[in-house]
């Protein structure tokens, strides 16, 4: 197993997954080339994000009238949604910790969702703000 680093937090990676930055974000695939997810880290400037926050801000964020679900990500939480759009399935999550918070989407062609969804939660469920690690 791979670790994905960066200057905010961790994720273990299979050895069939790639990682790669991109502008503002991180892209990660599986190398069968199903799907992928990509991940934006926030900062707030004062203080620190809570739940209520994050939903609404999943709320504000999302074109589409969806249905979020409270979700645990590692040491992340937050919230979840799924939806179709456009032939492609797509998973949302809005998560945080203290003043970080962590857009990811997942998306993969309409006839793939649901193919990656396990691997995509246990993937995700690594999830480690870098300070967590430090402190380990």
């Amino acid at each position: 197993m791979n670790v994905l680093e960066t200057e905010w937090w961790t994720m273990a990676l299979p050895p069939e997954w790639w990682a790669d930055s991109e502008d503002e974000s991180i892209l990660v695939g599986d190398r069968d080339g199903v799907g992928c997810i990509e991940i934006s880290t926030l900062h707030k400037e004062k203080g620190e994000f809570d739940l209520a926050e994050v939903g609404e801000m999943a709320r504000a964020g999302s074109e589409l009238a969806q249905d979020w679900r409270r979700v645990t990500l590692g040491d992340f939480e937050g919230v979840v949604s799924q939806f179709v759009e456009e032939g492609a399935a797509i998973r949302e999550w809005y998560v945080m910790r203290g003043a970080m918070l962590l857009f990811i989407t997942y998306s993969c062609e309409e006839e793939n969702g649901g193919m990656d969804d396990a691997a995509v939660d246990e993937l995700l469920d690594t999830l480690l703000p870098v300070s967590a690690q430090d402190s380990a």
